[in-house]
């Protein structure tokens, strides 16, 4: 089983951006060593046209991916603590 891996869609300057990351850090902090452990990548939408027409009016979106499978949107706007966790145990 390969470890759970989130995308944080981001900008610069986001608050909102901001604040997911570092309750999603929050999580991993709490869990480290469970089974709920995960790597966290922050990219930036406005470093790419296609991200910013994909994404733009979301951010923060929160997507996740394990074992080979296909990223899913989790939450956007706010952490969706319950989402995650159903990702990271299912």
């Amino acid at each position: 089983m390969s470890t759970p891996h989130f995308t944080l869609y981001s900008r610069s300057y986001c608050h909102l951006c901001e604040d997911m990351l570092q309750a999603l850090l929050a999580l991993r902090a709490a869990d480290e060593g469970d089974a709920g452990w995960f790597t966290v990548d922050v990219i930036d939408v406005d470093a790419d046209p296609g991200l910013v027409a994909k994404y733009d009016e979301l951010v923060p979106v929160l997507t996740g991916n394990k074992n080979g499978q296909e990223a899913m949107q989790l939450c956007h706007y706010f952490l969706d603590q319950e989402s995650v966790n159903r990702f990271l145990n299912d």
